[in-house]
């Protein structure tokens, strides 16, 4: 096999070995940006649930259902 032969066998085995590696052979996990937006979703969800539950109606509707269950004979 000539020399040229030998090295586009050698460059076709490095660019399958890209490829491969590109199509997700070696990724783990979640970048550093994908858990800082996951991070922000979940503040943003956070703070949209607290002001959903001590609104006025949602906080007497949760006080109405705790008293009921506190008063509920044995």
């Amino acid at each position: 096999m000539g020399v040229e032969m030998r090295v586009w066998k050698r460059v076709r085995e490095q660019a399958s070995a890209l490829v491969r590696r590109a199509a997700g052979g070696e990724d783990a996990g979640m970048t550093t940006s994908e858990y800082a937006m996951g991070t922000i979703a979940a503040c943003a969800f956070a703070a949209v649930l607290y002001k959903v539950v001590t609104s006025g109606m949602v906080s007497s509707a949760l006080e109405a259902a705790v008293g009921r269950a506190l008063h509920v004979p044995f």
